[in-house]
């Protein structure tokens, strides 16, 4: 299987967004790409007013183009994050979706942790805008392959990509809007841990540059195996890396070295 990683520079202007992911999905899938996937907030990033003004419920024009692309090409899309609107909530929902190669949206996963916290003496504060989703979700691509849903700071939660892993996901999804400063200090070594940790590919798909509000993300897009290895790196630009993950290797190693299968969980004693 082919996977890409596309790496995009958001802001909140939709129709521009729209417009490059149209045209680095197609790139990818020209490539040959068959799973293709966008970073967090890649229809609209900035402020959380610019979020609630390019919120969308999942019938909305943005999930509706998704939906089409993935038709048109054939491929697996997952669709980083979107703001998602939910009727009688106040507040937006962070939303990943996977949509199949029919055009169907086969799952979507809502951020499960908010990303609350200071970076370089920059306060950011998701939860003002945005609720936790409450359910870890898993999909499958066109042929079978299993997916594990995730987004950006759920890269700093282990356990939730050891449920992922025991719920049977082969290729792990990690959208992003990393900051620059944690890009350029963690990001490669979280995303490798994951990888090697649950034996699985890892699909991280960054933002890069400016934003409105002042934010900066990091980009250096990466495709990880199971093995810890990098397969692909964006450089430090718009567009898309790919790779092709070796499937039959994976399951070599996982069962060479079972980690998964002797993992033990020994409760704590009183």
């Amino acid at each position: 299987m082919r996977a890409a990683a596309v790496q995009l520079n958001a802001t909140a202007d939709v129709a521009a967004n729209v417009r490059a992911a149209d045209e680095h999905v197609r790139a990818a899938a020209a490539g040959g790409a068959e799973l293709i996937v966008l970073p967090e907030k890649w229809m609209a990033l900035g402020t959380p007013d610019d979020l609630r003004a390019a919120a969308e419920p999942l019938d909305g024009p943005v999930v509706t183009w998704a939906r089409d692309i993935a038709r048109e090409l054939g491929v697996d899309l997952v669709a980083g994050s979107i703001s998602e609107r939910v009727d009688g909530r106040e507040k937006l929902r962070n939303t990943s979706l996977h949509i199949g190669p029919d055009g169907e949206i086969k799952a979507a996963y809502r951020k499960i942790h908010m990303f609350d916290v200071v970076v370089d003496g920059t306060e950011y504060r998701e939860s003002a805008a945005e609720e936790p989703g409450d359910e870890i979700v898993t999909s499958a691509t066109a042929g079978g392959v299993q997916l594990g849903m995730s987004i950006c700071y759920d890269l700093r939660f282990p356990e939730l990509y050891r449920e992922l892993a025991m719920r049977g996901a082969r290729i792990l999804l990690v959208p992003a809007a990393f900051t620059l400063a944690t890009t350029r200090d963690h990001w490669e070594v979280l995303v490798r841990a994951r990888a090697i940790e649950e034996q699985a590919f890892v699909v991280a798909a960054n933002q890069i540059g400016s934003h409105p509000g002042g934010m900066r993300s990091g980009g250096r897009s990466l495709i990880v195996d199971p093995w810890g290895l990098v397969l692909a790196t964006a450089p430090d630009r718009v567009g898309h890396v790919a790779a092709d993950l070796d499937l039959e290797a994976q399951a070599r190693i996982r069962r060479e070295l079972p980690s998964l299968a002797n993992a033990r969980l020994v409760e704590a004693q009183a």
